[in-house]
């Protein structure tokens, strides 16, 4: 079958050839023909080429989405890979408990969850998604369902937990879920009038907090250079565990001709969100939908950004370097002439992730996204990725759909221990354009005796 299996960023369009679930199942399990490289799709939620295979298939996860078990004892639950973590909220909340570490959006996969290694606004407190993934269950194209762990195929774990997909399909994990007092969330904004004040805020922010995050105006310069609201968050306790799982409230119905987000229109936003946000001092309740996943109320947001999509940048700044590095890299952009609509800044903690390959490291991470605008937007990519190797940071792969090897080799010298755990029957655009340029060649990755 083919089919609009796009990623997020919607920059490089076309149908692509996908696999019904079952029938990539049924010839891995019996290795008697031929298929071309597979990787997992899940709900498309990636900003770039983690989730494209153009030289293979894509196989489609969210035909199988059931919650197998859930223990309100004890908060494990057991689901297959294509369920989404909306599906797991409205599930869980009931008994009390919510998603122990959740992204920006409630609509990725269980699966896509694992093989990203999510992070979100408490990492300071509990590291990544992986780290409450208790076991999974992995199919590889020998034939073989492997149970994987901490104490059980314990390699093929770490590499599978921010493995993007190329250690075989996941088809089924146990996840443990946190307990909480409410689905409310107790908020506070402390507006900031410069990043020296941000990062004056930002470690006693995650001490005193379950959630820190903050939005910055990328396009306020002189003094107000690096303007923003710190938000931070911790559960009420007031009992409410009443599940949002309605459709989006607005939404963009069409491709739009050209991009609704430029400096003008941005420059408006930002100054009304400021000022907004900045009146909102005293401690308040906020929504989980509204704290957790602004964005998911407009459905297919991402059409603003026009035709030609948009590119998100998301880098990891060590604690030293970042007062220096992070304003400069706010700087860069308003020179080059882009506006970001949606900047975050946050603050990673120390705690270890159990994947080989997890994005966050301790330090400042810094998103923007850009409408997509040719070379002149590749230009200011490559000029945040100099900056960021420079600071020894790191570029987000699973946000990423044009960074040079060697951007990905300097912040993931990891990628050679995943390449020899990577099933040969899997690969990704991204991986060929990064890991196997590296190791120069473009291995299509299929196995030819299934």
């Amino acid at each position: 079958m083919r089919g609009a299996f796009d990623s997020f960023g919607r920059v490089d369009r076309h149908e692509r050839q996908g696999l019904a679930l079952d029938f990539a199942l049924n010839a891995l399990r019996r290795p008697t023909g031929t298929l071309p490289s597979l990787l997992a799709y899940g709900n498309g939620r990636s900003y770039g080429d983690s989730c494209h295979n153009d030289s293979g298939a894509l196989v489609a996860m969210r035909a199988r989405h059931a919650i197998i078990d859930f223990d309100p004892a004890t908060g494990l639950i057991e689901a297959e890979a294509g369920v989404s973590l909306a599906e797991i909220i409205v599930h869980a909340a009931p008994f009390g408990y919510f998603l122990p570490v959740t992204p920006g959006t409630r609509f990725v996969t269980l699966g896509g969850a694992i093989a990203n290694d999510v992070h979100g606004k408490n990492h300071h407190v509990r590291g990544t998604f992986g780290c409450h993934v208790e076991s999974l269950e992995l199919l590889r194209s020998d034939g073989v369902v492997h149970h994987c762990s901490s104490s059980e195929n314990s390699g093929l774990f770490a590499a599978t937990i921010g493995g993007m997909g190329l250690t075989g399909l996941v088809l089924s994990a146990k996840l443990r879920l946190m307990p909480v007092g409410s689905l409310d969330i107790e908020e506070r904004i402390t507006a900031f009038a410069n990043l020296d004040g941000y990062f004056d805020l930002a470690e006693a922010a995650d001490a005193e907090n379950e959630y820190a995050v903050a939005w910055v105006d990328q396009l306020a310069a002189g003094a107000s250079a690096g303007r923003g609201v710190l938000i931070t968050g911790n559960h009420a306790r007031n009992g409410n565990f009443e599940t949002d799982d309605r459709a989006a409230r607005l939404s963009v119905p069409f491709d739009l001709p050209f991009s609704m987000l430029n400096g003008l229109s941005l420059r408006l936003f930002n100054g009304a969100y400021f000022h907004a946000k900045k009146r909102k001092r005293a401690p308040h309740l906020s929504g989980y939908g509204a704290f957790f996943y602004p964005l998911d109320g407009i459905g297919d947001w991402n059409r603003l950004y026009g035709p030609a999509g948009l590119y998100q940048h998301q880098s990891v700044i060590p604690f030293d370097a970042a007062r220096t590095v992070i304003p400069a890299m706010l700087e860069a952009s308003r020179t080059a002439g882009h506006a970001s609509f949606l900047t975050v800044l946050k603050r990673f903690g120390t705690v270890p992730s159990p994947g080989l390959m997890s994005f966050p490291r301790p330090g400042y991470t810094l998103t923007m996204d850009f409408p997509n605008r040719g070379a002149a937007t590749h230009a200011l990519l490559e000029t945040l990725d100099r900056m960021t190797v420079a600071a020894g940071g790191r570029v987000n792969p699973y946000k990423d759909g044009r960074m040079r090897a060697q951007t990905f080799q300097a912040g993931f010298p990891e990628w050679e221990a995943l390449e020899t755990m990577r099933d040969p029957a899997f690969c990704s655009d991204f991986w060929r354009r990064t890991a196997l340029t590296l190791k120069g060649r473009d291995d299509a990755g299929g196995r030819k005796d299934i």
